[in-house]
């Protein structure tokens, strides 16, 4: 590949070109037929022939093309295509930049069209749409309900990596609610990238939830905590609280005092869960006062309280002090009945256990691989020295994730802040980076895609390999690629007077895998409990059998109950072994839903509920965010421009060195015994010189 300067010739689109040892041949071939030729001229001058010269020419000719077939049986011919530089224009078309340009749109589109009329001219110009998906058509519709900067300039550099991508035009008012913060993303993209930014960088008045979290359930009289993220502009002397209800009853509240005009706080509330089932909280903060926008003031968060009391078996290869460290983690908690083993005297059937901790096993001298994979039971894998790897292997179909074997050694573990699976307390980064190292005998880690990796293993590197990880499947699992957790309990204890952290991880691992357990014959589940009014929403049911196995042989109906008590029924449609149903978009407001079916004459029942808000995630922060999109710029070594001055992005791309076009060189190796017009070339030629010789002789 060569790069071409303004003031570079372009090079032959095609030409031949020969290695070293042909041009030997083709000097034999050109002298052979020279004096092949030369010889027949001096015999037809003999022989009184008209024009000697053009049967001496024809012989040579003659000649030299059959010595090209002899000794030159192959010619290389090198083709240079130009390939002109690609502008792709990322055209944010988000809800969100639908309102910043209001009036403005159709003025707007003009100019960006004569602008991608000029580059057309020198450039190939693809126009792409994002929001919440990349959209290849339909640039100019502002209907998305999400916005992902990073996705878009993923897609870009995946999609163009290999090819001549000159330039990135990202139209945007800067606002990105999904994915990664693209400042900090991790992209090979050479490309420079030009921002135009649209809508008002004025900061208005606003004071808004940004996120709640919550664990998706817990146990009954246990205390668990709803954490919201606080985000305030131009609310300095503020003061009020962030509330927490259930319902129209008051559960707690924290006091808020603002003092500055850019403002944000993570704020939590302790819960206590004294009665089973889904519970709907809601979280608001009073309004500032002159705010504009109210819908981002409150949010909706669901947990369900488990009553169960649930089994917990942990079965180990060998005594060791993880068991008791894990044992005594679990206990006072009234949801848990704890039983300890070893493989010795582990028991007959695992059926009566909701969750087995298998730490150490499947090991070289047990193999319970097959009772573990048959028993068909939520499992935690503790990796040891004395895990059989080979075996934990066979059970991928279990596991989703296949492990390297390698010599014993420490990892030091790394805590993932994107994890989101449950909620563990705030101070977990400063705790566990003083955690001591854990002992594995794993190399490569393979999870599956969707995998929830709590830890990694920290490499000097940079690699990401999982050390402690959540896999969701029909049967959840998760795995601790290494053994020495109780060190980590000692060392909590040494530097922070407690074990609250890592008895958290330890206690939330199995709260996921035990509330994942279906123990219930028949349930509904949904992705998620909030929605919003502009996306479609999904259901699903599992019926069991009394072999643990999931069955949709009955019908299965469903009743959705709206604030108002009105009604509609529906009927789940049979998907592999499971029921599913997609109800559609709803209007804001929260339901209350009920599902029955009938199997082998009992009847089985489950309910719950779900919120739709009409807040969509792009009306949740309003204004541009100019400096989000002037710090992208200069990362990718662009230009920053506001909406009204796009036409300027003509003059800076074509004055960019970098913005070239390119030469894709390609050789082609023709073999000429492959050619038949060559050999009619010949047989011409020779024929031509029999026939005037002929004539000219005959006369």
């Amino acid at each position: 590949m060569i790069f071409l300067g303004t003031d570079t010739k372009l090079l032959p689109q095609d030409s031949l070109a020969c290695c070293p040892m042909q041009w030997i041949f083709w000097l034999i071939a050109i002298i052979t037929s020279v004096g092949a030729g030369y010889w027949v001229y001096r015999a037809d001058s003999k022989r009184a022939v008209p024009y000697p010269w053009a049967t001496s020419l024809l012989r040579s000719l003659v000649v030299f093309f059959t010595l090209l077939l002899l000794l030159v049986p192959t010619i290389i011919i090198t083709k240079n295509v130009i390939e002109k530089p690609i502008v792709l224009l990322l055209q944010d078309n988000s809800r969100s930049v639908g309102n910043a340009l209001g009036n403005d749109s159709a003025a707007y589109r003009k100019s960006m069209e004569e602008l991608t009329a000029r580059l057309a001219s020198q450039y190939k110009v693809v126009q792409w749409g994002f929001g919440n998906t990349v959209q290849t058509d339909s640039t100019f519709i502002y209907r998305q309900q999400a916005t992902d900067i990073s996705a878009a300039l993923a897609r870009a550099q995946e999609f163009y990596g290999i090819q001549n991508l000159g330039a990135v035009i990202l139209a945007s008012d800067g606002r990105f609610n999904q994915g990664l913060n693209p400042l900090y993303q991790q992209l090979a993209l050479h490309s420079p990238v030009y921002t135009v930014a649209i809508g008002d960088s004025t900061r208005q008045k606003d004071i808004r939830i940004a996120r709640a979290y919550a664990n998706k359930s817990v146990t009954i009289n246990s205390s668990f905590e709803i954490r919201a993220d606080l985000v305030a502009e131009l609310c300095r002397g503020y003061n009020s609280a962030i509330s927490v209800k259930e319902g129209d009853e008051p559960i707690s509240n924290v006091p808020l005092a603002i003092n500055t005009d850019k403002y944000d706080r993570s704020v939590s509330f302790t819960l206590k869960a004294t009665k089973a089932g889904l519970h709907h909280y809601t979280i608001s903060v009073p309004d500032a006062g002159g705010e504009k926008n109210l819908t981002n003031n409150r949010r909706d968060i669901f947990v369900e309280v488990l009553d169960e009391k649930k089994s917990i078996l942990i079965v180990s290869a060998a005594p060791h002090p993880d068991v008791n460290a894990i044992k005594d983690a679990l206990s006072g908690l009234e949801s848990y009945k704890v039983t300890i083993a070893t493989i010795e005297n582990m028991p007959a059937s695992l059926a009566p256990y909701n969750v087995i901790i298998a730490h150490g096993l499947p090991s070289l001298r047990n193999r319970i691989a097959p009772q573990l994979i048959a028993a068909h039971k939520p499992t935690w894998f503790i990796l040891s020295s004395q895990t059989d790897l080979a075996a934990l292997n066979t059970m991928e179909a279990m596991t989703h994730t296949t492990f390297t074997p390698s010599g014993n050694r420490d990892v030091q573990g790394l805590y993932n802040p994107s994890f989101n699976i449950f909620l563990l307390p705030q101070n977990i980064q400063s705790v566990t980076d003083k955690m001591p190292p854990l002992l594995t005998n794993t190399g490569n880690i393979a999870s599956a895609p969707g995998a929830g990796n709590l830890f990694y293993q920290k490499a000097w590197d940079g690699d990401k390999l999982p050390l402690w990880t959540m896999q969701q499947g029909s049967v959840p699992t998760a795995i601790l690629a290494g053994e020495g957790i109780w060190r980590w309990r000692l060392y909590e204890f040494k530097n922070f007077n407690g074990h609250t952290v890592v008895d958290e991880c330890i206690r939330q691992t199995v709260a996921y895998l035990s509330a994942n357990s279906k123990e219930r014959p028949f349930t509904v589940s949904l992705p998620r409990y909030v929605w919003s009014d502009q996306e479609p929403i999904y259901m699903s049911a599992y019926l069991l059998n009394a072999n643990n196995e999931q069955v949709n042989t009955p019908d299965a109906q469903l009743t959705i109950t709206d604030s108002a008590g009105r009604k509609q029924n529906f009927s789940f449609e049979r998907n592999g072994g499971a029921y599913n149903l997609n109800i559609g978009i709803w209007a804001g407001g929260t339901y209350t839903f009920s599902a029955h079916t009938a199997y082998n004459g009992k009847e089985y029942t489950a309910a719950g509920s779900f919120v739709v808000e009409s807040m969509p995630l792009e009306l949740i922060e309003s204004g541009a965010d100019y400096p989000l999109l002037y710090g992208i710029s200069q990362k990718y070594n662009g230009g920053f421009v506001t909406s009204k001055n796009v036409s300027v992005l003509y003059d800076s791309i074509t004055h960019n060195e970098r913005v070239k076009p390119l030469i894709q060189t390609s050789t082609e190796t023709v073999p000429l015994v492959d050619r038949k017009w060559y050999f009619f070339i010949i047989l011409l030629l020779a024929v031509g010189e029999w026939l005037l010789r002929k004539y000219w002789l005959a006369q």
